[in-house]
């Protein structure tokens, strides 16, 4: 026997049961009209996600930065010496986790915020290079624009003999600056920059030449996080990522500040 509620009710008769198919399909259809679903509303890595993580820290870097800058140049090293290795340690942290993260990101963009504005003061009076600082900026802006341009051609590809030429580059470069940073330590001459000035190659003082080839590792490295932030957009990676992008472009972007603000400061000491 039927069911009384089904025979009975107005909404299963045939007619009903016509128009519920109809609306169905209607509804049906409007759902696959909609756009569809962008990275950041399914929880995947997207470029502006990143984009917005990168620029949130250097904001926050810029203001640290301002800040220290503002301090008397007397406190400068102090200032310097203990964001630069209090950086190094969570930028360590940070390197080997998997996942990004961005409590990480942020305290590292205060921290080498910190150093950076101490380190450009220092520079600007301490070695009486007025603008070094501006100089670098325009210099750091410029150099980031060319290598995205570049890599966005395709032109320049993060490719494996490009990884082993950076890889060796970026550990030959951490050796000679370990060696520099003793000799700053322990030698008598009172150098600042040890055989960075104390050395000449073909009339140039050394820290120049080794200022550009940081500068072209850096560029290199630039290359290598757009390449990872490319390829994980377009796996479909974790959203969190987003954050190691953000990150690697902070560190890279750092780095290449300081080495063009190091070679402005040698240059003009000649």
């Amino acid at each position: 026997m039927a069911n009384p509620f089904f025979t009975q009710s107005k909404d299963f008769t045939p007619e009903a049961l016509q128009r519920q198919g109809e609306a169905d399909a209607q509804t049906l259809q409007a759902t696959f009209d909609l756009p569809a679903a962008q990275p950041a509303e399914i929880g995947r890595m997207s470029y502006e996600g990143t984009i917005l993580k990168t620029f949130g820290a250097l904001i926050l870097l810029g203001i640290a930065a301002a800040a220290s800058y503002m301090a008397p140049v007397e406190s400068s090293y102090l200032y310097m010496m203990g964001a630069a290795l209090a950086g190094f340690v969570v930028a360590m942290i940070a390197s080997f986790r998997r996942k990004g993260s961005a409590a990480l990101t942020l305290v590292y963009a205060l921290l080498e915020g910190v150093f950076l504005g101490a380190f450009t003061h220092w520079i600007e009076v301490a070695l009486d290079v007025p603008g070094a600082g501006l100089q670098a900026l325009l210099a750091t802006g410029v150099t980031f624009g060319v290598t995205l341009a570049l890599y966005r051609s395709g032109k320049v590809r993060y490719t494996p003999k490009f990884q082993r030429f950076l890889m060796i580059g970026m550990v030959s470069y951490l050796v000679f600056s370990l060696i520099n940073l003793g000799v700053m330590l322990f030698s008598s001459s009172g150098n600042a920059w040890g055989m960075l000035t104390g050395v000449t190659v073909a009339g140039l003082p050394l820290g120049v030449i080794i200022g550009v080839v940081a500068v072209i590792l850096a560029c290199m490295s630039l290359i290598a996080d757009f390449d990872f932030i490319e390829r994980g957009v377009k796996a479909g990676a974790p959203a969190h990522l987003e954050w190691k992008g953000a990150f690697g472009l902070i560190v890279t972007l750092v780095w290449l500040y300081t080495e063009i603000l190091r070679i402005i400061a040698i240059f003009n000491n000649r």
